[in-house]
């Protein structure tokens, strides 16, 4: 009896994962707000009414595709930070990690670091709302060193925010090289581990 909900199920999720991709496929060069619907469903091969089942409207479309870029990499980074070692040891493994997420969903990121920038409304809200965790998150676990565990939490949380502006510039950089080039990731990923490690030793003197 279970057989044929859980078909409806997967169909159900085959649909949504088409209309995500076709809403990311469309975007690559073009700003997500020009998108209309029935653009979206044509690529995603569904009637424009069937949209309606899965996204309330096109903003929340854009917006699952932002929690689907950033939420993945926010675990992945937040388990780079817990593995024991030192800052420096801290800062490679986030920054390969990094490298590692961008270049396996380059077209999600690719919309997020445009759609940043392409003003506010739904979109750029669930943006702003995700560096926000990531800020959070990690002034968090930078509360937990020994030098910083008497810094008040605005303090943590601007540090944070140094470190977060820091690594979406490596974002940046990353797409703006070919795929597979790799001696220029590398390029990229010594400069960013050298952004950090200066943010780092700079922390203990600032006060």
């Amino acid at each position: 009896m279970t057989v044929e909900p859980e078909r409806r199920h997967e169909r159900k999720e085959r649909t949504r994962r088409a209309l995500l991709d076709a809403a990311l496929s469309l975007s690559a060069d073009r700003g997500f707000a020009t998108l209309s619907l029935r653009e979206v469903t044509k690529q995603a091969g569904i009637v424009p009414t069937a949209f309606y089942r899965h996204f309330a409207s096109m903003d929340e479309l854009g917006v699952a595709l932002v929690e689907e870029s950033m939420r993945a990499l926010r675990a992945m980074l937040r388990a780079a930070r817990s593995e024991p070692g030192t800052s420096t040891d801290a800062i490679r493994v986030s920054v390969r990690t990094l490298r590692e997420h961008v270049r396996a969903h380059e077209d999600h990121f690719r919309f997020v670091t445009r759609e940043r920038y392409a003003g506010g409304g739904a979109i750029g809200q669930a943006i702003a709302f995700e560096l926000k965790l990531f800020s959070t998150e990690l002034a968090v676990d930078l509360a937990r060193f020994d030098c910083l565990r008497e810094w008040s939490a605005e303090d943590l949380h601007m540090i944070a925010g140094l470190i977060v502006i820091a690594m979406l510039a490596t974002v940046t950089e990353l797409l703006e090289v070919r795929r597979r080039d790799e001696e220029a990731d590398e390029a990229i990923l010594r400069v960013a581990e050298k952004r950090l490690r200066l943010i780092t030793l700079a922390v203990p003197n600032w006060r």
